[in-house]
């Protein structure tokens, strides 16, 4: 038991990857969609490409989309409506008008026949009004012709809207009803009783026609014709269009929405799961054998398969909820923001590995693949600066333009024209560009959850006017000078190599900012002819000078510096001695000398960054030095440090050729030559 944990907390990196990938694995196999597939692809006005095809089991043949829309839209507009015909408030209406208009008529000098040819047509407008029903205006359904079904009692009638009364007919109605004009008095008043007491007893039933309505919807049938087993559906060569189109597509969806039985699921699940393991497998492979500091970083392992993740989490809701907006999604996030923080390959070769996985969830998915593999290799070539904001915004007109292109010519390889566009897409692949420029803060949040760092992190770290490099202007004057002339040396190399000039410049300028703890012991800071290097031993005199790294580490973490600085930082010198007070240790004792004691700790160089670094700060230190510098010396100095360090093994883990080592020699000897203004000697 002791020795298998003690394996563990050696191998604690290896068992957290191994974590980490069974994890992943198990998530994306989870979010993958557990249906069949079909195995052939096919487009519709295309030639069918392989054996002939007969059916696989019965099936039924699905109606298109347009033809299901087609029959919903006739079922809502030819559904009945039905009203509701409330047969109480007529009984109230009709004995509140009967008691006020005998009331006015008793009460007025009319005749006896008179008064009972009033209370007449009074009972006769209610039954009219009534036969039918009184509906307020604002309830109208429709045009007046319209066929509806008017609910009274237990019995339903169909009849024609005009037939119901409306508020804005009831006045003429009744005045007609009443006789000609001019009216007497008592017509009058029972015209305003009839007008004011009519209440609607008609309304819009829309709870019991909505459930008619869906009732009729339900009984819409989405297939059209069956097709048995065994039954030849399409030969070798033929074409892919009309009824055999409708066939295949059938059968497509027959594949991927089938419920499965168990012995099958599982069999779908080993297969997903043996794909996404060999994907995510390759990505290690890779990172162990193209980024091996990447690998050994479980932090950045872990950035790269969250990013994944996130990627696929992202797809898979929205093809839950309308595949259709699938383009929407910011896909080429992935690739930027790998290539931000670390490098174009990585970001390239994971988003197409991505991408690959995403086949499995997304529909049409050939088309996706493309589209989204093409994209990425755009945003990889067209971003070289991110920090550049207008970089940014170009590139994703750039990649919008791109899915356009792409998309017009999947279009009309389909379709055989270009009438059929679907317009909207170029919608969505707007809204992909504007999403993607979400890239910037993205990577902002990202820096603060997984510690890393960023070029538009750097481009804030290489501010001369933040705290740090401020302090240093103000304790050590001299080795800030020194560190922005070597941070122009740098930037020059890289941009000569394709290295990282961002990267490079600002951990140039952090590099010596262990020596603000004591300027006055590096010569750089020295304003008096005193030297306080004097009055110690070449011994301790060697510690002070190597102690700078250490220094400069610890001030760095304390000001939350990245680790990508840190680096600089600590390499700058290898493992070189501090070769002026070992000489004077030798002279000192008369004899050998402990290495260790005036040797920096290390480690030596591991990128083209940190070996560009300890040759520019070596060779501007050393340049200093020359009394009378020239052409000649000044190229003498640089081919003596450079080859110095070559042959003493600093360059041995840093990704530099030879080739490089020489273009590097070249640039530092023409920018000391400018520095220091040499020109040619003309004859008198």
């Amino acid at each position: 038991m002791k020795n298998t944990i003690n394996k563990l907390l050696v191998n604690h990196s290896l068992f957290y990857k191994a974590l980490l990938y069974v994890a992943t694995v198990i998530l994306v196999v989870y979010l993958f969609p557990k249906s069949g597939h079909f195995k052939y692809e096919f487009q519709k006005g295309k030639p069918w490409q392989y054996e002939n095809y007969y059916a696989p089991f019965d099936f039924a043949i699905q109606k298109t989309q347009e033809e299901i829309d087609k029959e919903i839209l006739e079922t809502k507009e030819f559904s009945k409506q039905y009203f509701y015909y409330n047969e109480d408030i007529v009984a109230n209406v009709k004995a509140t008008i009967n008691e006020l208009v005998e009331e006015v008529v008793s009460a007025s000098d009319l005749s006896k026949v008179e008064k009972n040819t009033l209370i007449e047509k009074s009972n006769q407008i209610i039954e009219k009004v009534y036969e039918f029903g009184y509906l307020e205006s604002s309830s109208e359904q429709k045009n007046e012709q319209t066929i509806i079904t008017l609910r009274k009692g237990n019995k339903i009638q169909e009849i024609q809207l005009h037939k119901i009364f409306l508020s804005n007919q009831l006045l003429d109605f009744i005045q007609a009803e009443i006789g000609k004009e001019p009216f007497n008095e008592t017509e009058i008043t029972v015209i305003n009783i009839i007008h004011k007491e009519l209440k609607p007893n008609v309304s819009f039933d829309e709870s019991f026609t909505q459930k008619v309505l869906n009732e009729n919807l339900s009984k819409i049938s989405y297939t059209k014709g069956l097709v048995s087993e065994n039954e030849r559906i399409i030969f070798k060569g033929d074409i892919v269009e009309g009824k055999k189109f409708m066939i295949l597509t059938s059968l497509k969806n027959e594949f991927e929405s089938q419920v499965w039985s168990k012995s099958n699921y599982n069999w779908i699940v080993t297969g997903y799961t043996l794909l996404v393991a060999l994907s995510f497998l390759m990505i290690f492979l890779f990172l162990r054998k193209y980024r091996l500091d990447i690998f050994e970083n479980n932090t950045k392992v872990s950035f790269i398969f969250f990013n994944i993740i996130l990627i696929i989490l992202l797809i898979t809701f929205i093809v839950k909820y309308d595949a259709k907006y699938v383009y929407i999604a910011p896909i080429v996030i992935l690739p930027l923001v790998h290539k931000a923080f670390f490098d174009a390959r990585l970001g390239l070769f994971t988003h197409v590995l991505t991408v690959l996985l995403l086949g499995f969830i997304v529909p049409n998915s050939f088309e996706f693949i493309f589209l989204q593999i093409i994209a990425g290799i755009v945003t990889i070539l067209t971003i070289s600066e991110l920090y550049k904001r207008a970089n940014l915004f170009i590139s994703v007109l750039q990649i919008t333009f791109v899915y356009f292109v792409a998309y017009f010519a999947f279009s009309i390889i389909q379709e055989g024209n270009a009438q059929n566009l679907n317009y909207e897409k170029f919608v969505y692949f707007v809204l992909n560009g504007a999403a993607t420029l979400f890239v910037l803060p993205l990577i902002y949040i990202f820096e603060r959850l997984f510690g890393l760092v960023s070029d538009e992190s750097l481009k804030e770290l290489s501010n001369t006017n933040s705290k740090l490099l401020r302090e240093l202007a103000e304790k050590a004057p001299g080795t800030f000078q020194h560190s922005l002339q070597v941070a122009n040396l740098c930037e020059a190399c890289a941009n000569e190599i394709h290295a990282n000039a961002m990267l490079v410049r600002t951990g140039a300028l952090y590099h010596d900012i262990g020596k603000m703890l004591n300027p006055m012991y590096f010569t750089e800071n020295q304003t008096t002819t005193v030297n306080p290097h004097s009055d110690l031993t070449p011994k301790d005199s060697a510690q002070i000078i190597i102690d700078h790294i250490i220094n400069g580490v610890e001030l760095a973490k304390k000001n939350h510096i990245p680790d990508r600085i840190i680096d600089f930082i600590r390499t700058h010198h290898g493992t070189t001695l501090v070769y002026y007070f070992y000489k004077k240790e030798e002279q000192f004792v008369g004899g050998k000398v402990e290495l260790n004691d005036f040797q920096y700790p290390g480690p030596i160089p591991f990128s083209k960054e940190t070996a560009i670094l300890m040759m520019c700060d070596s060779v501007e230190a050393a340049s200093k030095s020359l009394k009378t510098p020239s052409s000649q010396s000044i190229d003498e100095l640089v081919d003596k440090i450079v080859n110095k360090q070559m042959e003493d093994g600093q360059f041995m883990n840093a990704d530099i050729t030879f080739k490089e080592l020489q273009t590097i020699k070249k640039v530092l000897k023409k920018k000391l030559k400018n520095i220091y203004h040499l020109r040619i000697e003309y004859p008198e």
